[in-house]
This record gives C-alpha cells, sequence and structure tokens, in this order.
C-alpha cells in the first residue's frame, strides 16, 4: 500500500522540489501539494495523507498552528516539519504542537525518504543538530517538585512509555514486549490520552519530570 505525503509551502520550487524527489520513492503518493495552511484541516480531509510535510514559515496562519490544528482533528496524522530554521523556540513550538519530526530543508535529499519510512515505523526523525537541542532541551527541564499525579497507567502502558523514553521506535517496542505493532500503536494513544500530550518529545518530557518509570 503507499503512503500517501502531503506537502505544504509557500514556495513553489521547493513544492515541486519534494515532489520530484518524492516520485523516485516506491510506494509513496503524492496526495496533495498546498501553498499555505489556512484551509489545512478541509485540505488533509480531503487529501487523506498519511503523512504530512508542514513547512514552519506559511502564510496566513504559521505551520506550527497548522500542526496544532491538523493534530486536533486528525491525531493519527504524522506530521514532519521542514524549514530552514533551527532555533530552539521553533522547534520546541512544533514538537509540542504535535509534530513527529523536525527535518532542515538543507538535508531534505539525503534524509527526507528515510525520515518517511522512519515515521511509519514510530520513529521520530530529526536532523542530527535538531537531536541534539531537543536533549539538550529536555537534560535542562527542571525536575517535577509537586506532589505525583496518579495518570492511571496500566503496568504494560508503563513498559511501553520506558521504551518511549529509551527512544524505541513503535516496531522495536513490539520486539521486546512480544506484541504486535498495533497494540504498541493502541498503546500509545492510550498514554496519550491519559497524560494530556501530543507528541513522543511531550511525553518524554512528562514521563521524566513525574517520575512515570
Amino acid at each position: 500500500m503507499s503512503i500517501r505525503i502531503a506537502i505544504f509551502d509557500d514556495n513553489k520550487n521547493v513544492r515541486d522540489g519534494i515532489a520530484l524527489l518524492l516520485r523516485t520513492v516506491p510506494d509513496v503518493e503524492i496526495a496533495g501539494s498546498f501553498s499555505h495552511a489556512l484551509d489545512c484541516v478541509q485540505d488533509v480531509r480531503n487529501s487523506r495523507p498519511d503523512v504530512i510535510l508542514m513547512d514552519i514559515e506559511m502564510p496566513g496562519i504559521s505551520g506550527i498552528e497548522a500542526v496544532r490544528l491538523i493534530k486536533q482533528a486528525f491525531p493519527d496524522i504524522q506530521i514532519l516539519m521542514q524549514t530552514a530554521f533551527e532555533d530552539d523556540e521553533r522547534v520546541f513550538a512544533s514538537i509540542c504542537a504535535g509534530a513527529s519530526g523536525y527535518i532542515l530543508k538543507n538535508h531534505l535529499d539525503s534524509l527526507l525518504t528515510d525520515s518517511i519510512a522512519s515515521l511509519q515505523c514510530g520513529g521520530a526523525p530529526m536532523s542530527p543538530s535538531i537531536a541534539r537541542k531537543v536533549l539538550e532541551k529536555l537534560q535542562q527541564m527542571p525536575v517535577q517538585t509537586a506532589p505525583p499525579v496518579d495518570y492511571h497507567l496500566s503496568p504494560r502502558e508503563k513498559e511501553v512509555l520506558a521504551c518511549i523514553v529509551e527512544g524505541l521506535s513503535y516496531k522495536m517496542i513490539a520486539d521486546r514486549l512480544h506484541i504486535s505493532y498495533e497494540t504498541v500503536r493502541s498503546h500509545v494513544k492510550k498514554i496519550y490520552e491519559k497524560l494530556h500530550v501530543a507528541s513522543l518529545t511531550e511525553t518524554v518530557a512528562k514521563a521524566i519530570n513525574h517520575k512515570l518509570i
């Protein structure tokens, strides 16, 4: 089955370049190409993508706000941010909004296809410099000193959460816990709901700060 990709970028040359690159990849289909995100929810509803490539600088509403709107309407869709910026605020605003990965535009040629494959396997692909910033940010976060909150995670959900914190992909979690890939997805969805989070990075941060594992 083909992976359907939607591209949001205000630069037509960038959209066309990404589409040209993706057309060389087996089992990938361009579901839509959009120059703005003003109608992002309706565009996603109409194009039915599995993965969205979202530029961070978009006219009308930003890519960050578009991610937030899309994830509220379609929580299972994977969104990969693609941008020329790597400053901390944009990175973490995107991830907290629900983005599953963050790739710099100058890495598109070398990392895009692998990043899409990683998303489909439950990974959180990032350009190396972005991954370092995320790690440094998590290490700088203050330790939670408030009384512990019971999020009512089941023993299995706690096992899955521990694997997420280790950085394992869904497939790796399935192999370690001897459960199916779809079962892992189901557990992660419930973890997101119970922790009130929308991204893997937010999940890791909450697990560490609240000492959930």
